[in-house]
């Protein structure tokens, strides 16, 4: 019992605490390459603390809905924080669900986020809605296909035993790489970045994950921001941990706990730069060519999960 409250303690501040520092350090090293000297990689937190202070304000049409969402989407991206492998393969909530409860806890808080966008009456809060909606449709199937492509390989769907599997897996499976980048490609969209979105406009026409919250203020926009970089450093971590589970720690002892959060940084680090050279190297897609783009996702993830019963 002790172990499993120190475990999920230490899951909560490493998610809740570092997902701010890798969104501004993606800005940072954009800022950087783009020859300008671009905002502080603390400068999400100072963003977070300014909005806790702020009042809010809500639109005289909305409902409970709209005032619910902040934090159903802030408590959902917390649950799925302890339902994932992060500094051990074990994880705080192995007994409860996998795989499949984590898709639809993010579907959760999306869900609640295209109703409270219909819910203020805003006709470009409607569109992203909408457009949201769409891509998502086209993105959970492959992100499904993907990490059922591991969990065949590991023989459950869970994470923990997935993680703790594929530590032991000596062999190249060509299935394991096509589901890592059907993956990868789901990241992109489930996030926000370009090419599929851009996180920095305000341009009402271009808008998908913007344009949903643009009604929302003070303490409700900044649960949203903070649950949307964590979403990021999640996805991020099922990415790492699940595909390239090198230094995770099989036990819970300090030195382990330490190698492990120093591994954890390497990999998020490194996948993060990666997000910048991205999104440096190609400009956002127009929104009817988001689909050919998913449902390249969608064939790779289709392609892995056939191979793997090739191969084998």
């Amino acid at each position: 019992m002790i172990t499993n409250i120190i475990l999920t303690t230490l899951q909560i501040l490493v998610i809740a605490g570092l997902a701010p520092l890798v969104k501004g350090f993606i800005n940072k090293m954009e800022g950087y390459w783009q020859c300008r000297r671009g905002p502080s990689m603390f400068q999400p937190y100072y963003n977070l603390i300014k909005l806790l202070q702020k009042d809010v304000v809500v639109s005289e049409t909305a409902s409970w809905i709209f005032s619910a969402t902040p934090y159903v989407v802030f408590v959902s991206i917390l649950v799925i924080a302890l339902l994932i492998p992060v500094l051990s393969a074990q994880v705080p909530l192995d007994f409860t669900g996998d795989i499949i409860l984590i898709v639809y806890l993010f579907a959760l808080g999306r869900f609640f986020l295209a109703l409270s966008s219909l819910d203020t009456g805003s006709a470009f809060g409607g569109m992203g809605g909408s457009r949201e909606m769409t891509i998502s449709s086209m993105a959970e199937p492959a992100m499904m296909l993907s990490i059922f492509t591991v969990s065949l390989t590991a023989g459950s769907t869970n994470l923990s035993s997935i993680t703790g599997t594929l530590l032991n897996y000596k062999s190249l499976n060509p299935s394991l790489l096509l589901a890592f980048a059907a993956l990868a490609i789901v990241i992109v969209s489930e996030t926000g970045r370009i090419p599929v979105d851009n996180p920095f406009t305000h341009l009402e026409l271009t808008m998908i994950h913007e344009g949903m919250i643009l009604e929302f203020s003070g303490r409700y926009l900044a649960l949203i921001e903070w649950a949307s970089s964590m979403k990021l450093l999640l996805l991020l971590t099922i990415l790492v941990n699940t595909f390239l589970p090198w230094g995770i720690a099989t036990d819970l002892t300090f030195p382990g706990m330490i190698i492990s959060f120093a591994w954890y940084l390497v990999k998020i680090g490194f996948f993060a730069f990666a997000i910048v050279i991205l999104e440096l190297s190609f400009s956002k897609l127009r929104l009817f060519r988001i689909p050919n783009l998913l449902g390249t996702s969608f064939v790779l993830s289709v392609l892995a999960i056939i191979s793997f019963y090739v191969v084998s």
